[in-house]
């Protein structure tokens, strides 16, 4: 297959940097079109952590060099898990379908990624229109993470369709493409039969290629003596199981060398920080942009990352905290049950079972009373890891490769 190869990759939520965050997927579209292949981008402006411009165009096209975007106006929400979200999706795939794809050329290959999940519909339809290749890629797995995560019962409606739509998805694929390690186990598990499945992990995000710059807000979140301080950058809600660490914070209170920096919103937020109200230990900050997060994470000792005892860590982690954290080039406690990767991988820190407080005091001393040097080289293999492992350059190209072997 020659380079002139034409890709369709649609995502609903593949948006590019200047709306607000940069996806992994658009990074990976402009790669491809580094090595040669033609693209168009498909996605939405209906993006809770985006801010596209307004418009009153249903169908908006863009170029970012050789990369072709076009985004789709769609149905708005505001909060990840709500009945507006699925909405969104719904309006979304019928725009698809609406599209007027006669000023395009022919694609040879599509690819669906996650979120979400009903898109996969519109990737059949496309390769059995065009005869091109499917590829069906898995970001989240849901309805898995519905039902684990959240609680939705497994006969709930929705869930019994995005389960069928999940399997279909699976078998009509011509490559099924995960971004955790151990996804095949999974798609075995619901297609009853081994199919091939790639792993291509999350990448470097940009804001690791921009000079580190010191902030006065984040120098105020931390104390001005020396302790050894474990920092935590993300979301405060159910979903990342941070009940453990909040315990740990309390019970090394009196504690006085160490010290907790956690910065981030979510739904819990408001409860952690009456809880530990009137601890000295301890300073929960706001949500931070992304360019100052290497800064703050870069006046960390130690870095801690959590997640539930769930079935859907069986099949691997694709965690962007943990790119970030690594990149920082600090230690990290991760606790995490689930398949393991990355972080063992690396030697860059340590995995501790899930909920239990007594490992996470248990690993913070073990950093805390280790000699300077031996802890930065945790730190400095992690980072060196990632940089040889998760450049989107490198990711692009192991895809490229992987797609072009269904030719």
């Amino acid at each position: 297959m020659k380079n002139t190869t034409i890709v369709w990759c649609i995502s609903k939520y593949a948006s590019p940097p200047e709306y607000g965050v940069g996806a992994r997927l658009f990074y990976i579209a402009k790669e491809f079109c580094n090595i040669g292949l033609n693209v168009l981008l498909i996605s939405s402006d209906a993006n809770h952590l985006t801010k596209y411009p307004h418009t009153d165009n249903v169908y908006n096209f863009e170029k970012y060099d050789n990369l072709s975007h076009m985004w789709i106006k769609t149905y708005k929400y505001s909060k990840s898990a709500s009945l507006k979200r699925f909405i969104s999706w719904m309006d979304f795939e019928y725009k698809l379908f609406r599209f007027d794809r006669s000023n395009y050329r022919k694609p040879d290959v599509v690819i669906i990624s996650s979120l979400s999940l009903f898109t996969i519909i519109y990737g059949i339809y496309l390769k059995k229109t065009y005869d091109c290749k499917l590829v069906f890629e898995i970001r989240d797995i849901h309805p898995l993470t519905l039902i684990e995560e959240f609680g939705v019962s497994k006969w709930n409606p929705m869930v019994l369709l995005m389960r069928l739509v999940e399997k279909i998805g699976y078998k009509k694929a011509d490559l099924i493409v995960g971004t955790m390690p151990n996804l095949r186990e999974h798609v075995q598990d619901i297609v009853c039969y081994k199919k091939d499945v790639f792993h291509s992990p999350l990448g470097i995000h940009e804001i690791w290629s921009n000079e580190v710059k010191p902030s006065d807000s984040i120098d105020s979140l931390f104390p001005g003596t020396n302790q050894f301080v474990i920092g935590y950058a993300g979301s405060m809600g159910i979903s990342n199981a941070l009940a453990p660490f909040i315990e740990a914070i309390e019970k090394l209170s009196a504690e006085k060398g160490i010290y907790f920096v956690m910065v981030g919103d979510g739904d819990l937020k408001s409860t952690y920080i009456e809880r530990l109200s009137g601890l000295a230990n301890v300073k929960i900050g706001p949500k931070i942009s992304q360019r100052d997060i290497p800064y703050f994470l870069s006046k960390c000792d130690l870095l801690y990352l959590s997640t539930h005892d769930s079935r859907v860590w069986k099949y691997g982690q694709s965690l962007n905290k943990l790119i970030d954290y690594m990149m920082a080039g600090k230690p990290i406690v991760a606790s995490y049950s689930g398949y393991q990767s990355m972080l063992n991988e690396a030697n860059a820190g340590v995995f501790i079972p899930t909920g239990d407080v007594d490992s996470i005091v248990k690993a913070i001393y073990y950093f805390k009373d280790m000699n300077p040097d031996e802890r930065n080289l945790y730190g400095s293999r992690g980072k060196n890891w990632v940089e040889e492992n998760h450049s989107y350059e490198n990711i692009a190209q192991r895809y490229y490769t992987k797609i072009m072997e269904l030719f």
